[in-house]
């Protein structure tokens, strides 16, 4: 068990250098929006959701309802519920709490790496996962609090480029999934679906819009047989 959680923790730190940098910008967003230091660290220690806690803090700097701002919030982390659903037969093993703290704790590539370790039949133990998910929670809820505290000296992120980082990183999450049966036209779909649903029904809904396109589109596609992926299958520790 220890030795799953080790390699959870060394698996996980190129996630921790890639995410410091959101991290710090969302601390940064927050503290010129209006949030003390400690607001901003505890959002990201409740909520932990990087692409939400930045809609949501712009939401919130732009004195919106409450009501908009949670909705808002579900919108974008709607995909969670497929991320937990496409995990769940690797962490069917998982009692009711480790259940609980895992999709706490799932990140998108927290949800990457447990797919790609239970389709090339290595085991997803509670202690790997809790071992890949420390560094990135940890780490995201420390940066906060350090570029929240450095925000003012910062000044506008957005003035910077900061802003461009995040779709950077979720471009890099989609192509770790380039080699997977019919990509590329799962991608194609879910961008053009989540373009027009930008244009005709606005942000953040066309995130799960253009998600559920690509979803419905990869379930009415005829199954191809997936490439090898060359990682010996592990047995059970």
């Amino acid at each position: 068990m220890r030795s799953d959680f080790t390699e959870g923790l060394r698996g996980s730190v190129p996630i921790l250098v890639s995410t410091v940098p959101f991290a710090a910008l969302f601390g940064a967003i927050a503290v010129n929006n209006g949030q003390t230091v400690a607001e901003a660290t505890l959002m990201s220690a409740v909520i932990f959701a990087g692409a939400s806690q930045l809609v949501g803090i712009e939401l919130f700097g732009h004195s919106m309802p409450v009501w908009v701002i949670v909705l808002s919030i579900v919108a974008v982390n709607f995909r969670h519920i497929l991320y937990s659903a496409a995990i769940t037969p690797f962490v069917a093993h998982f009692s009711p709490a480790q259940k609980a703290a895992s999709f706490f704790l799932l990140t998108d590539p927290q949800f990457a790496q447990t797919l790609t370790r239970g389709e090339t039949g290595r085991r997803v133990s509670f202690a790997w996962y809790m071992g890949f998910a420390a560094t990135i929670y940890i780490g995201w809820v420390s940066v906060t609090a350090i570029g929240a505290g450095f925000g003012k000296l910062i000044g506008d992120p957005k003035a910077l480029g900061l802003d461009v980082l995040l779709p950077i990183y979720f471009m890099g999450l989609v192509f770790g999934f380039r080699k997977r049966p019919n990509f590329l036209g799962v991608v194609f779909v879910s961008a053009l679906v989540s373009i027009l649903a930008q244009r005709f029904v606005g942000s953040p809904w066309h995130v799960s819009i253009g998600a559920l396109a690509g979803v419905l589109l990869a379930a009415l596609l005829p199954p191809k047989p997936a490439p090898t992926i060359g990682i010996e299958p592990e047995g059970e520790a």
